[in-house]
């Protein structure tokens, strides 16, 4: 069984909705009680809140204000046809050979499940999109398996699912959660990506690093 961490939400493909919705909602009731979490300093205008929303995501902040916001950007641009999900070129091709091959694939993000359930249905493939939830058998976010950084949430999961520590694989792009379900008994992949922080020596030498979905034996 293979559980992917989903933690690289995508921003950059949703400023340009963040800041047409917040343009054209800014007066609007429903918008302003949607960011009344944010820092009063982040509220003063749609282009201060859109550099707060990069800065948390930069800093990988998983603010419960910036998830709503997200959850809610999500849900109108992907009905909207203004937002399809990017996947790396080697993505569906070895998620669909694991299925093939009998794999069980599931998803445990600190995007909630909604969002998981939107980010899958409409990735982009040349032209169009792809549903791929067909792929997955199981979604996990930290309200329903607990914080990504803590060893029990991913007990919970192999437990839940009914499987053994030893044969489950998590990839993931954070060395703290990989950290954490090492510690569950999990075997743990470090996904380096393009744009993904720099890994340091210690961590190289104590994960297993891929650069491609390709890559796990």
């Amino acid at each position: 069984m293979s559980v992917a961490s989903l933690d690289s939400t995508r921003w950059k493909a949703t400023e340009t909705v963040l800041l047409d919705i917040a343009r054209d909602s800014w007066s609007d009731p429903a918008f302003q009680h949607l960011i009344a979490g944010f820092p009063d300093d982040a509220r003063s205008d749609p282009e201060t809140l859109l550099a707060h929303v990069e800065d948390l995501t930069r800093k990988d902040i998983k603010a419960v204000y910036l998830k709503q916001l997200q959850g809610h950007l999500w849900k109108t641009g992907y009905s909207s046809g203004d937002l399809q999900t990017p996947l790396f070129d080697d993505v569906i091709p070895v998620l669909e050979a694991w299925k093939k091959a009998g794999k069980s694939l599931v998803i445990f993000s600190s995007g909630s499940v909604q969002a998981q359930l939107q980010f899958f249905a409409y990735v982009k493939e040349g032209s169009t999109t792809r549903d791929l939830l067909p792929l997955f058998s199981a979604h996990f976010d930290t309200v329903n398996a607990g914080p990504k950084l803590e060893k029990g949430s991913y007990e919970k999961i192999y437990n839940e699912l009914s499987q053994e520590a030893a044969k489950v694989t998590f990839l993931t792009d954070n060395v703290k959660e990989a950290t954490a379900a090492t510690e569950a008994g999990v075997y743990t992949v470090v996904v380096d990506r393009p744009g993904n922080a720099p890994l340091s020596p210690a961590s190289r030498a104590e994960f297993a690093v891929i650069r491609k979905l390709s890559e796990l034996p």
